[in-house]
């Protein structure tokens, strides 16, 4: 795929009903020559739409017009460019923990949650979160977290957990404002809701803040994972990770967590974590696909926002 194409693609199957702003912005940037030429410019994975976006809003570029925003790249590329080479997309939303919580109340408990690609540790608190699944309602502190769920009955409880850690190559810290600052540039223009959210999930990390370990998703995962308590469900998760890691890796990875006791839980596209018989996804939009120990069982949006469930009950 050309990055013009990967562009139009973002417009279409991930921007479009969700970010004005960044289906217009993407849109021209795939028919935009410079721009695209200065991006040839950085290795292939740095290219992403996320990433260049979150990069020019965290310089404080303007996002609002396609004019404005060619005109800011353009003449600062040099700090973009450095930027895009030492940053990774690490959007830490909170809401995907409203696709994980049917699965996490289901394993036996307590818990003990491993996050692989943890950023700042956010999705490590399920229990410390509000849910709302159209009506039904769990939880009575913490951010609410919205999902349109369909095709099963919602959970009726929260998990246990005992133990908390991630693993990533460049952990975030709640305390740091530099830190928070790029979370919140990585999030879209018009989702305040989103922002208001990652600051209550950064509250509840900073009062009780996890295990956060420097690592490699290969090399350093068995390690961290021998650290769980004994008499607790070691869970292994990941959300939108595997597509920075490549595919080697990416094999290595899997084949390392099948082997570890406990449970897996991945939610990732269809294309960088392949499984058989799935259903066709819902609509046009982009999907991933929450499995558990490798076994599909919902398709669900990027934020956590919806889920639609094809698997057991």
């Amino acid at each position: 795929m050309t990055t013009a194409s990967a562009y139009a693609e973002f417009a279409a199957r991930e921007a479009r009903g969700v970010s004005a702003t960044y289906e217009r912005l993407a849109l021209a940037i795939s028919g935009d020559a410079e721009v695209l030429a200065l991006l040839a410019t950085v290795p292939e994975a740095k290219r992403q739409p996320n990433l260049l976006l979150g990069v020019v809003r965290l310089l404080g570029g303007p996002v609002d017009d396609p004019t404005t925003f060619r005109d800011f790249t353009t003449a600062n590329w040099p700090a973009i460019a450095a930027n895009l080479r030492t940053r990774a997309t690490q959007t830490n939303e909170a809401g995907r923990c409203a696709l994980l919580l049917p699965v996490l109340a289901a394993l036996p408990q307590p818990l003990a949650l491993l996050e692989v690609g943890a950023s700042a540790g956010l999705g490590l608190y399920p229990d410390r979160y509000r849910y709302r699944y159209g009506d039904h309602r769990i939880g009575t502190s913490g951010p609410v977290l919205d999902c349109r769920l369909d095709g099963t009955a919602p959970p009726t409880r929260l998990p246990e957990v005992v133990w908390r850690a991630g693993l990533d190559l460049n952990p975030l810290r709640v305390t740091d404002p530099a830190d928070v600052a790029w979370l919140e540039a990585l999030v879209w223009p018009e989702h305040h809701h989103r922002r208001e959210r990652l600051r209550a999930a950064a509250a509840v990390a900073a009062a009780d803040p996890p295990t956060l370990v420097r690592g490699d998703l290969v090399d350093d995962l068995p390690a961290l994972a021998a650290q769980a308590p004994a008499g607790a469900t070691l869970v292994v998760f990941h959300t939108s990770v595997l597509y920075q890691v490549p595919t080697a890796r990416r094999d290595a990875f899997v084949d390392l967590v099948r082997d570890l006791p406990g449970h897996w839980i991945s939610v990732e596209t269809p294309d960088v974590l392949p499984h058989d018989a799935i259903p066709p996804v819902p609509d046009r939009t982009l999907h991933n696909v929450l499995a558990l120990d490798g076994v599909p069982l919902a398709w669900t949006r990027g934020h956590g926002e919806a889920m639609t469930w094809f698997g057991a009950p």
